[in-house]
This record gives structure tokens, sequence and C-alpha cells, in this order.
């Protein structure tokens, strides 16, 4: 099974005096016993918004444990897809949405998710494998 890890997860993960720190230290390490454990650009990116330099992001994913999974084509087309109805429903945002890449990219690659926000996934992918408090 490969896991792809919502990047609140990794925050909470990477800062020890979150609330979610010990939760999400757990997930991480029964994903990493049940399979592969993944990342994509998107959740790269906003990890890396509390770090300086690019080097300290590569030490903290460290590539031995996170792989890097490019998002697929047909996951792009279904992140519009969820945006469109997001759009309809009357969201305000003017471009899709980062959980609308990430929840996407899970589903089509058949992946699980972990995320501590399973909301907006339940909402646009309900067919999505959560793993969520």
């Amino acid at each position: 099974m490969t896991t792809l890890v919502d990047s609140n997860v990794l925050i909470d993960f990477l800062d020890p005096d979150s609330e979610w720190n010990d939760w999400s230290a757990s997930m991480l390490e029964d994903a990493g016993e049940s399979g592969l454990v993944a990342i994509n650009t998107v959740i790269y990116s906003e990890v890396s918004v509390t770090f300086d330099d690019i080097d300290d992001v590569e030490l903290a994913l460290p590539q031995e444990f996170f792989v890097r999974a490019a998002i697929p084509w047909e996951a792009a087309f279904l992140a519009g897809k969820a945006f469109e109805k997001y759009k309809t429903q009357g969201g305000a945002k003017r471009s899709p949405l980062p959980d609308f890449f990430i929840g996407a990219h899970a589903a089509v690659a058949g992946m699980t998710l972990l995320t501590r926000d399973p909301r907006r996934y339940r909402a646009y992918f309900p067919k999505l494998k959560l793993i969520a408090p």
C-alpha cells in the first residue's frame, strides 16, 4: 500500500509544539510500516513555506522515506472537475485548491491519503480511502 501524506500532517510532525505532533508521528510510522510513503510537488511546496533553504526541506523530508510521486495528467483533470463542482456550489477561489490536486492524485493513483483534515476530501473524492482522526 502507498500512502500519500497531506501537508498538514507533515507540518504538524515537523513542529514539536503542535497539538497534532504525536498523532502525526504515529500515523507516519504506521504508514511506513505498511508500505511506501509518498509526497508530491504540491505537498512539498506547502511544507517548504516554513523553511529558508531547500537543503533543510530535503533533510526534513528525506527521499529514503518520502517517495517523490509525480501528479498524473489524469489527476490534474480530476482536480479540475473537483474545482468545477466547488465553483458550482458557490466556492469563491479563482483557481483549483491544493487539496484538489492532492486528493485527485491519491484517487487516480489508488493511494490512501493520510490527512488531519478530511472534510474537503470526503466532499470531492468520496471513494478515496482516508486515514484521518
